[in-house]
């Protein structure tokens, strides 16, 4: 065939019975197409042998055909919460069908921070998932000053005025608190997470609440702050045994603190659940190999790391969409810790 008579967007248009722009949101990843129509485009495309120019149409949109995962965490951090693995599988997942390319990006210090404004002003990338989000964290407002499509997979505070998707943080870690009382726990203390996380300050929320609602007392004397981390746990869990020796129950704020807290009441020759039960928060793989594995808080994780990219998805289609916040549910796994 003569480059003269080679298939054009409108030949496969005519050919899926559908519109240039349809055409064109398939080719670019757009999340608002049906799944019968994406296929028909997609069996034209493989009927006719057509071949869409990137690089024209790059010129044309100005699209990079990339969107960034941007963490401000260490590598050790990265590695050892099972949390943002789950997030890269459900984002990668949800780029599967798409043209676009996903881009790691690790923020550690001021020094990188500066680079990835640098990037980011240079529009490198067509949009940005952002993980791991801290009150006062500059990149959000950076972003948005940028006018960068962006997402969140959890959110600053209530007040969140960007697109994000979590689980109900608050009614997990109520759930946990109901399930230790019923299982006859009279002093439920709880390890919670950074104060400049919404996560943290949610699930510490959630503590409360179940306890108000079984009208309790709510004892400060039975919250020790961590990093979500499993030396933080067994910190934590060190400093509310020495306020408070005769507790019998915890929640913590992730499984990796949870597993500390396990190993400090080892250490003190605690035995668990009999004379201390432990609840965890993640549903992680951590949960199924402690010592006894881990009654924990499920929370889709991967879904959440699918959600926020479908959202940066429309949101990059249409720039002036409406911003969203999604909030998935939680469910409690019972095992032997509790």
């Amino acid at each position: 065939m003569g480059a003269s008579r080679r298939p054009t967007i409108k030949t496969v248009a005519a050919r899926a019975g559908v519109g240039r722009a349809t055409v064109s949101r398939v080719l670019n990843g757009s999340s608002r197409v049906s799944p019968s129509t994406r296929a028909a485009v997609l069996d034209a495309i493989a009927e006719l042998d057509y071949v869409p120019s990137s690089v024209a149409r790059s010129l044309v949109t100005s699209r990079t055909n990339s969107v960034a995962l941007v963490i401000p965490e260490s590598e050790r951090r990265l590695g050892a919460e099972p949390y943002f693995s789950d997030v890269i599988r459900g984002v990668s997942s949800g780029l599967a069908d798409t043209a676009m390319q996903l881009l790691l990006i690790l923020v550690r210090n001021e020094q990188e921070l500066a680079r990835l404004n640098e990037f980011l002003t240079a529009r490198r990338v067509d949009g940005v998932l952002l993980v791991s989000v801290h009150q006062d964290d500059p990149l959000p407002g950076l972003l948005e000053g940028l006018g960068l499509p962006t997402v969140l997979a959890g959110r600053r505070s209530t007040r969140e005025s960007l697109s994000h998707a979590h689980s109900d943080n608050v009614g997990g870690a109520a759930e946990a608190v109901r399930h230790l009382l019923d299982g006859g726990r009279a002093t439920v203390a709880t390890i919670a997470g950074p104060r400049d996380m919404d996560v943290g300050r949610s699930r510490l929320a959630g503590w409360r609440a179940g306890l108000r609602r079984r009208e309790l007392p709510v004892d400060q004397d039975l919250v020790a702050f961590a990093d979500f981390t499993h030396e933080g746990g067994r910190r934590a869990m060190r400093e509310l045994l020495g306020r408070r020796p005769g507790l019998d129950a915890v929640f913590a704020a992730s499984d990796v603190m949870a597993a500390g807290a396990l190993a400090e009441l080892r250490r003190q020759g605690r035995r668990v659940p009999d004379d201390v039960a432990v609840v965890g928060y993640d549903d992680s793989f951590v949960a199924q190999h402690t010592d006894p594995p881990l009654t924990s808080v499920r929370q889709p994780v991967e879904e959440i790391g699918r959600t926020i990219t479908e959202l940066l998805l429309a949101q990059i289609s249409e720039p002036a969409g409406v911003r969203r916040q999604v909030v998935l549910p939680t469910s409690l796994v019972i095992r032997e810790s509790a």
